[in-house]
């Protein structure tokens, strides 16, 4: 067999590197939980019909199949991703301007007639609400001083040091593996039902602090494989999957996903908990 020429092998090469951008493409839509319908599937299709018949080596045919897997499971989510808006009674906002704009006038001021709830308020000054008013007017310095210009001061970002962070009560005194395999067999127990935790559930505590010293382990867990993290864009849900053991680091799959851990979403969580 003749080996192929230049010009072959340069058209082999590209065509296994789109291969290979498919299939990429395809597995960060499933492990991000992405909009699947981001992904133009005829088009990819196309792709690898265009390629078949360059592929003579069992190893191309076999990225081949990958390819097509992939994208059928993309086509898979989409048809998951059509069943649950159907289930939910989802309305496409253009769908809904459009009726909105093809109803007459008086069937719209019908409408709005019945789903009006006015509000009704009376306002006014009452004795006591003037005294407050000018005992606050009379306790404020005088012009001059409040229109001074206030100096600020420039200070140099830094980073907290493990001692400074176990000083603050973010961190315990222990070694931090330790605190790691600790958090990781309290998630394999809480998930041992589902196979899953809602993230929230897992890193939030009775107090503040406790839940953003959690929050930093976590990310510790996810980041060396102890446990890997589902994004459902859809239902604005994210789960933390624990692993039956650690991956190893070639095996992690490295995804940047920011969460915040601000007082406001604390509170919201304690809410929703009912505490």
């Amino acid at each position: 067999m003749s080996s192929p020429s230049g010009g072959r092998r340069k058209e082999l090469k590209e065509a296994r590197e789109d291969l290979r951008r498919i299939i990429d493409t395809c597995r960060s839509v499933e492990i991000k939980g992405l909009d699947p319908y981001l992904v133009d599937v005829d088009d990819l299709i196309k792709v690898i019909r265009d390629y078949f018949p360059l592929w003579n080596d069992a190893e191309d045919l076999c990225l081949d199949a990958e390819a097509l897997n992939r994208i059928a499971s993309v086509v898979k989510m989409q048809g998951e991703w059509v069943k649950r808006r159907a289930t939910a009674l989802y309305r496409d906002p253009f769908l809904i301007e459009e009726k909105t704009r093809s109803l007459p006038i008086d069937k719209m001021a019908e409408i709005f007639l019945k789903a009006w709830r006015p509000i009704t308020e009376l306002e006014q000054l009452t004795l006591k609400g003037f005294r407050e008013a000018l005992k606050y007017w009379s306790g404020l310095p005088p012009l001059n001083l409040r229109w001074q210009k206030v100096g600020y001061t420039k200070t140099d970002m830094g980073f907290a040091t493990r001692e400074e962070m176990i000083k603050e009560g973010v961190l315990l005194g222990e070694p931090f593996m330790a605190e790691l395999e600790k958090m990781w067999l309290e998630l394999k127990d809480l998930a041992s039902r589902n196979g899953r935790i809602k993230y929230w559930d897992f890193v939030g505590s009775d107090t503040y602090e406790e839940t953003v010293r959690r929050a930093y382990l976590t990310s510790f867990l996810i980041t060396y494989g102890y446990a890997s993290l589902r994004v459902h864009f859809l239902e604005n849900e994210i789960f933390i999957l624990p692993n039956e053991k650690p991956l190893n680091k070639g095996e992690v799959e490295l995804i940047s996903f920011p969460i915040s851990i601000s007082f406001e979403e604390w509170e919201k969580w304690r809410e929703g908990k009912g505490a």
